[in-house]
């Protein structure tokens, strides 16, 4: 029984685990908090509060550990933004990263109206489904569709539809296999 035991406890992640998954990540999982709250100030905020819960929060196995940050930081950033709410006001100006690419993909995301921010980056650019979006964001699903379908139009109208992708990809940091 004891060997089962510690073999259990070995599965799930430690506060070291993510630890390591903010410091190896830090620049994708701000880059995601920074899309979702259009605000440099309210970006690091929920990146340190999702660090904060990820650590005191529910156990996860190690292999949901990164997934499980992320969700920590979209949930730090929903109650930041209050998304299903709030009306895009004068949006402040997010300094250049030095990277020409996310400059841009920033600058296009940050301009959508905040419910179709996040529905854009919750669903599209980090893929979960609609119905998870739809629960996340405390809507409903065809509200969810609804601002999916304004962001993707706005989105190409700024952007060439394959390149959005393309530039989330790029613009996080390439990491070792260990999601």
């Amino acid at each position: 029984m004891f060997r089962r035991s510690e073999t259990r406890k070995n599965e799930y992640a430690t506060r070291i685990d993510f630890q390591q998954i903010f410091t190896e990540d830090m620049t994708g999982l701000h880059q995601l908090a920074l899309l979702l709250t259009a605000d440099a100030q309210k970006a690091e905020e929920c990146v340190v509060a999702g660090l904060e819960d990820s650590i005191s929060g529910n156990h996860v196995f190690k292999q949901w550990a990164r997934s499980w940050a992320k969700r920590a930081i979209i949930k730090r950033a929903i109650q930041a933004v209050s998304p299903s709410n709030a009306v895009n006001g004068k949006l402040e100006s997010l300094a250049a990263t030095g990277d020409a690419r996310r400059d841009q993909l920033i600058a296009a995301v940050s301009g959508l109206e905040p419910l179709d921010r996040f529905v854009f980056v919750i669903a599209v650019l980090e893929g979960y489904t609609l119905a998870e979006c739809a629960a996340l964001l405390a809507v409903s699903a065809p509200q969810v569709i609804a601002a999916k379908t304004r962001a993707l139009e706005k989105m190409t109208a700024v952007l060439k539809p394959e390149s959005v992708l393309a530039m989330y990809s790029a613009a996080k940091p390439k990491l070792a296999a260990t999601a």
